[in-house]
Order: C-alpha cells, then structure tokens, then sequence
C-alpha cells in the first residue's frame, strides 16, 4: 500500500464563516415588505431568512422547475437543444406572457427554451414540457418527482408554467434550492444574460422579447432570475448575482408592487457582498510540489488541481486548512489527467468543506529497455 503524505498549508488563511447562521431583520438592517424572503450562497447556506419555508403560490417562479427538468433531460441524452419541437394546439392557446407560437408550426427547443429564461412564455413551457415527456401532466409528475429529490420542504407543482392552481405552492427557501441548481447549467447563462432579443417563428413573423428580470441591466453582477406575477402570488422574484469569486442567491415572494421586489433583492444582494465571500484557495492555475516518478522517462511530474477549492462566509471571520494529499511516488507510465491525489478545505474541527482530485499535468512514458542501458552507460 503506497504511503501517502500531506502538506497542511495551516498559514492561517482567512475566510468567512464556513457555516454561517440565517441573520435576521434586527442584524442586517434588511427591512423585507415581501411576504417571504431568503438570501443564501451559492452552496445553499442560508444568510437571511424571513418567514422563507411558509406554503405560497410562486406564480412563474414555478418555471425555473421547468427549465431545470429541461435541462436534465439534455443532460440525460433524451433530447437535445437543436431538437425541433411541434408546437401543439394546447401550446398555441396558453394564456398569459407568450410568445404566440402558431399551432402545428416546428420550432428550435434551443429557442423556446431562451423564450421562456427572458419573457416567461408559458406556451414554451407547455410546447417544452409534451416534447420532454410526452405530455404536460407526465412533466410535471417530473417536477415533483425533483423537488422530492432536492429534499425541498414546502413544494409541490400542478402545472409547468406556474398559472394558479388550487394545489400548486412553494416557498422561498425552496426556490432559492432550485434556482441554486439551474445555474449549475452552463446554457441557462447563454439566456438569462440577454436584455431584449426577437423570436421569430418559422413563418417569418416576430415576437418581441423584452427580460423581465431587470436587475440583468440594473445591478452590478446580477447574470440570471425569474420574476413572477399573478394576483394571488402578488409580485416574486428570485435572481442571482455575481462578484468576483462570490454568488449569492436572493428571492422575495408575495411583495405588494413589481419596484418592491427588485428593491429588496437589490439590498439583500448589497447585504451578501458587503459581509461575505468566497476565497478560491486552489485552481487549475496554482502551483503544486511535483511528485517523483518511478520507471519513467522522466524523473517527477506536475501536478495541478481539476477544479478549485472554493470557501464561503463571513469575511475575516474564520480560518481553513488547505490539506493537499499524495504519494510519495508513481510509477510509469502516467495519461495527462490522470488522479494521483486529492487537494481538501477544511475546517477549524476537521470538517470537509470542500474536495478536488490533483491530477497529471503531462504524460510520462515508462522507461524502455533501451533507456535503462543508456542510464547505465551515461553512469559509467
């Protein structure tokens, strides 16, 4: 069994509070008029909270399920974003925000996807959901089967395009979890970045699309979200923001005016970037020790990180162990990326916050017959 060794890089490094607790109105000045209201990292940590697992009508919030469901499905192999999608009759004829698609006519998913990330069309949902599952009602049996999967608390879904339904509720913890999970999709941000853009239909005609998140245009940082409306969810939204290393996750439910709502993200955005961070403490680019080789052609290899060692928290509050684990060799011959160890963040008690494989940097062929006489005769 190879011996493996470790660098503990204990240089007290500075990070925020690895597990932050949920502050409240008294701490943060936050003054929320919205029924409902989380704020939380990008990792699900819940920085503010008020009144966010109580049982509420989402309005088209609802629609980040969609896409998510969406995008699982591409993930899975079982479509694709060039598919074409036959808008059906029940498509055609949705109410609400739209983006009137005809009847019978074939469409890009790629593009009723985009329609619903910036105007909420709900006949794009409904043209996406038949397309995935064959039918709304087997959609949105896959909603709920993903929010049971995600542990969400107070969800559950009637419809794929969030249009009031006796049955159909959530809460804002919930949606900031499923908004947390949409943005891991690297496509969403191809869409959700977009201000104003015209979908045109295969028959020439133009639709105007216009996002309806405007924190997109009118605050710093702020790449992705979904707004809501009806008159019984009242004004919703849930967006998310971007700075530097940090993201943070906002969402308001059951706020009285459209201006309240992106007023309150604003300043629970203000709040998470005033008082916490993420600090990358190991990527792709950092400088790693070489480790020693054995039978290659070359006598040691470098190393770096698959992906970066990320901490979030309260800024200046606590400190981590970078814990960098290898072995003391490896033998010949080695593939470029192949896993020779592992890199970990972790806390003042020992906790894993975080984990990355350090891989080969290069290839190294193993030595020849012909390498060991020529080592022997250099030798001499």
């Amino acid at each position: 069994m190879k011996k493996f060794f470790m660098f503990v890089f204990a240089v007290v490094l500075l990070v925020a509070t690895i597990v932050p607790i949920a502050a409240c109105a008294e701490t943060t000045g936050l003054n929320i008029t919205a029924k409902e209201a989380v704020l939380m990292s990008e990792d699900g940590q819940v920085l503010f909270e008020h009144n966010a697992t109580d049982k509420r009508p989402i309005a088209s919030m609802t629609k980040i399920m969609t896409l998510l469901c969406t995008y699982d499905a591409i993930d899975a192999g079982k479509i694709s974003l060039g598919d074409d999608v036959i808008a059906s009759q029940r498509a055609a004829s949705m109410g609400g925000s739209q983006v009137f698609l005809d009847a019978n006519a074939t469409y890009k998913l790629e593009n009723l996807i985009k329609s619903i990330v910036v105007c909420s069309a709900n006949d794009s949902c409904v043209a996406v959901a038949e397309h995935v599952c064959g039918s709304v009602e087997g959609f949105v049996e896959t909603m709920n089967n993903k929010a049971e999967q995600l542990g969400l608390v107070a969800t559950h879904f009637e419809n794929c395009t969030g249009l009031p339904a006796i049955s159909q509720y959530s809460c804002a913890k919930d949606v900031g979890i499923m908004l947390s999970k949409l943005i891991e999709h690297p496509h969403y941000f191809t869409c959700s970045n977009i201000w104003m853009e015209d979908f045109v239909h295969p028959s020439g005609r133009i639709t105007g699309m216009t996002n309806t998140n405007k924190l997109i245009r009118f605050y710093d940082g702020c790449d992705g979200g979904k707004t809501g409306y009806t008159s019984e969810a009242q004004h919703c939204l849930a967006a998310t923001a971007k700075r530097g290393d940090t993201r943070v996750i906002a969402v308001v439910v059951g706020a009285p005016d459209s201006k309240t709502r992106f007023k309150e993200v604003s300043e629970m955005f203000n709040y998470a970037f005033a008082n916490y961070e993420s600090k990358v403490y190991l990527d792709g680019n950092s400088v790693l020790d070489e480790v020693s080789v054995q039978g290659g052609k070359s006598e040691t290899v470098g190393i770096k990180a698959d992906g970066k060692l990320i901490a979030f928290g309260k800024k200046g509050s606590v400190y981590v162990k970078l814990n960098v684990n290898l072995p003391d060799n490896v033998k010949a011959p080695i593939v470029k990326g192949d896993r020779l160890g592992t890199a970990q963040l972790t806390d003042v008690d020992g906790k894993v916050i975080d984990e990355v494989n350090l891989v080969a940097k290069t290839d190294v062929n193993a030595k020849t017959y012909w390498d060991y006489i020529r080592d022997i005769v250099c030798e001499r």
